[in-house]
């Protein structure tokens, strides 16, 4: 057996690889190519973890609890135990075994050898492969990641170091020693050693033998394409093809206002942590530093082309000994002025930020386990269930032991307790009359495959209050396309076609072109919805107007999502959804983050001028004082939500009124096609198993929008008395059964349905999961 080694350096680049082999895990076993589960089911962190010095304390291993050499060493056993049965079981001719964290952080050979004394057992036959560009593209993305993590020194000390006669020493006497009680990690804040490519080789090959390290070509355009397959193929010797992979946008990069505003934060935090002695969780550190984020270009690596000129040479003699690199990936970017820290924009001053989160700092590390309690084994957690017992990672259970004994523990006991009896049906709602020049309250959605639902969500918000509805789709297999066209003809929505969409993805191409829209700029309230979102009004007869009487100053509505789960629903059939589907999250779920997102409906006053899939963006500052944000319940929730932010905190969070029903999931079935073609609006994502899992909540029970089912069937039988509508409708059922019935035939799909219904999680050990996978990714 041969064992390929991918290590890295790039963290989203990797990330995208491992993505794409671990959704085509079965294809390639197939091919008796192994990406290994065990030692983590996407990038290999487990077995990195084992392999660092002890004294060598990355800041991953800090946060998953193996920072005493006992406890490392223990890992290294079970990692290898149960690798080596995997091996066992699967009998490849090839493994493969990837995490960026091999090449970004081994900077000594002696780690390097003990990575392969651990695979030695077995095979020898070991080679490691690297993918690279311009140094100064690979620099710019490393830093803004380090910066997430607490950076606080600016790129000036890799500049510093451009005149070394070894940029890979210099860099690593630049590197603090570890000091996990004060947040200090070499990874974090020392500079990008591993940037001297052919030291990287060199280093490597002294410990795998000369030749086994390849360089290959970076090309972060082909890591989110379809193309990424063939690159997998090729870079592991894969015989034949996977099948194509799911795309991807590349992630947007943070503004370069944004990473100055980092740095300087980061540096006051430090002083503050030096001074007061805490740490601070790197959950909440990563929090705060999102809050402060702000909109503008990103910045350019032309600007750090010296960093590409003084690796010229040597790339230039890699080039002729690595043949899978390529010129268009070494060429730099068209040199800019040189470098320097952007301006943080609008007087920012980091110690007025770190003054007003103080009190959220000092309970984060007041509530953070001491470090003698962080090296002592993790608590089995009795309160788990079997299947909990079973699934969880040590980071999971650290998780569920901390949520389950603090005020983030999910429950139910808020607002209204009604939501599950049921209650009488609504009537019939009078129809609404416009003015000639207004469009009213407009829905602007994406559509991609959508056909089974598309007529229940139209007539059911027509039946609430909604005047129109902008469509936009791309994409599309089934008949979603002509059945919005004929609702086009009949006078119900204006369909636009998104099919040219060009930028980081196409939702916000659409929502971009939505707001130049005649229909847009026409309208009272715009709402941008998709197709799994209901608005449910909790109030009155279950209309709009019964809500916005309640809150007749607001201008923008912060509809929180309830997520409502599978519901034990396996099959996909053509029955309502909101009849279907009635079990959910808790009310109260402060974590993970998604469970109290948000959607708005704003008022059409000119206030904001851009829309995103949340929330309107970029305040008008001349408009700022005739804004008003309330939540589910009515209640103000302004200062919170006037400028950012896209989720309900504990204080602003209320359903009483209004909420909106997620079902992110639907049917079982109705998953396996979802997470067949991807998410349409965000295509950078991939559906898989922690996707059901953050998604399938099932303790709770909510059947308040039952209410509105007499007079959804009345409107959608309207509907269907159209012949072409009908027959659109019901070849779009038939296409999305037909397709389920295909993936079961696919093993992988077949593996993930199962593994999906099996599942079976109580809602905080659901919230300590989702947290644990939102650190592991």
């Amino acid at each position: 057996m041969k064992i390929i080694l991918h290590i890295g350096p790039d963290a989203e680049a990797s990330s995208r690889l491992q993505a794409v082999m671990d959704a085509k895990r079965g294809a390639m076993l197939q091919r008796g190519v192994l990406f290994a589960r065990s030692p983590n089911a996407r990038n290999h962190t487990r077995l990195f973890m084992a392999v660092p010095d002890p004294d060598n304390v990355d800041v991953l291993r800090f946060n998953r609890g193996f920072l005493a050499p006992d406890k490392q060493a223990a890992l290294a056993e079970e990692v290898m135990t149960k690798l080596t049965d995997e091996v066992a079981q699967a009998s490849p001719d090839t493994l493969i075994l990837s995490a960026h964290h091999f090449g970004a952080f081994l900077a000594r050979r002696s780690e390097i050898a003990r990575l392969r004394s651990m695979l030695a057992p077995l095979s020898t036959d070991i080679s490691v492969v690297a993918h690279v560009e311009d140094p100064a593209r690979m620099l710019l993305r490393r830093y803004a990641l380090q910066l997430m993590d607490g950076r606080a020194r600016s790129l000036a000390m890799e500049l510093s170091s451009l005149g070394a006669a070894s940029w890979w020493d210099e860099c690593l006497t630049k590197r603090p020693m570890a000091n996990p009680r004060h947040s200090v990690f070499p990874d974090v804040q020392g500079p990008c050693h591993w940037l001297d490519f052919a030291r990287l080789v060199t280093e490597w090959d002294a410990v795998f033998g000369a030749g086994a390290t390849q360089l290959r070509a970076l090309d972060m355009a082909q890591m989110h394409s379809a193309d990424v397959t063939r690159e997998i193929e090729q870079a592991f010797g894969i015989s034949g093809q996977i099948g194509k992979a799911d795309f991807e946008d590349l992630p947007q990069a943070a503004s370069a206002a944004s990473l100055t505003r980092f740095r300087q934060f980061n540096e006051v935090l430090f002083r503050l942590i030096a001074k007061d002695g805490i740490s601070v969780p790197r959950l909440q550190w990563g929090r705060m530093l999102n809050e402060i984020a702000v909109d503008g270009p990103a910045p350019e690596a032309g600007s750090l082309h010296k960093v590409s000129a003084r690796f010229a040479p040597m790339l230039a003699d890699l080039r002729k000994a690595h043949p899978a690199l390529t010129d268009a990936a070494l060429t730099p970017d068209a040199p800019l002025p040189d470098w320097r820290e952007a301006d943080p924009l609008f007087g920012y001053r980091p110690t007025q930020y770190v003054a007003a989160y103080r009190y959220r700092i000092n309970k984060a590390a007041n509530e953070a386990p001491a470090l003698d309690a962080a090296d002592a084994p993790v608590p089995t957690g009795q309160n788990l269930s079997p299947m909990a017992e079973k699934l969880f990672t040590p980071l999971a259970r650290q998780k569920f032991e901390s949520i389950s004994k603090s005020v983030f523990a999910p429950h139910n006991r808020i607002g209204t307790t009604d939501e599950e009896t049921d209650q009488p049906p609504y009537s019939p709602a009078a129809p609404r009359d416009l003015r000639n020049d207004s469009t009213g309250r407009v829905i602007v959605g994406c559509m991609k495959n959508e056909a089974p639902y598309i007529l229940e969500w139209i007539a059911y918000h027509r039946c609430i209050g909604i005047d129109s509805f902008m469509i936009f789709t791309n994409g599309c297999e089934d008949t979603t396309d002509p059945l919005l066209k004929r609702l086009e003809q009949m006078g119900i929505v204006h369909h636009r076609d998104n099919e040219g969409w060009t930028g980081k993805s196409p939702q916000q191409y659409a929502l971009n072109k939505a707001i130049k829209d005649p229909v847009i700029r026409k309208s009272d309230w715009i709402i941008h919805i998709d197709v799994d979102e209901y608005i449910n009004v909790r109030c009155g007869n279950g209309t709009l107007d019964d809500f916005l009487d309640r809150v007749p100053d607001a201008t923008n509505i912060a509809m929180t999502w309830r997520l409502f789960g599978h519901g034990g629903v396996t099959a996909m059939q053509d029955k309502l959804v909101i009849d279907q589907f009635d079990r959910c999250a808790p009310k109260y779920c402060p974590k993970p983050h998604t469970v109290w997102g948000f959607k708005t409906m704003t008022r059409n006053i000119g206030a904001y001028g851009k829309l995103s899939c949340h929330r309107p963006n970029q305040l008008k500052d001349d408009k700022a004082d005739q804004v008003r944000w309330v939540n589910g319940s009515g209640q103000d929730m302004t200062k919170e939500a006037l400028k950012n932010g896209w989720r309900n905190s504990k204080r602003s969070i209320g359903y009483d009124l209004l909420q909106l029903n997620h079902y992110a999931l639907r049917s079982a079935d109705s998953f396996l096609v979802k997470r067949q073609r991807g998410r349409a609006l965000h295509v950078n994502r991939s559906i898989g198993l922690n996707y059901w899992i953050r998604m399938d909540w099932n303790e709770a029970r909510d059947v308040t929008i039952r209410r509105n089912i007499p007079r959804v069937r009345a409107e959608l039988d309207r509907l269907l008395a159209d012949d072409t509508l009908r027959r659109l409708h019901d070849e779009g059922v038939a296409w999305h059964q037909a397709k389920a019935q295909e993936l079961h035939q696919s093993p992988e799909f077949e593996e993930l349905y199962q593994q999906a219904v099996a599942l079976r999680l109580t809602d905080t050990e659901r919230a300590s999961y989702a947290l644990a996978l939102d650190v592991e990714s």
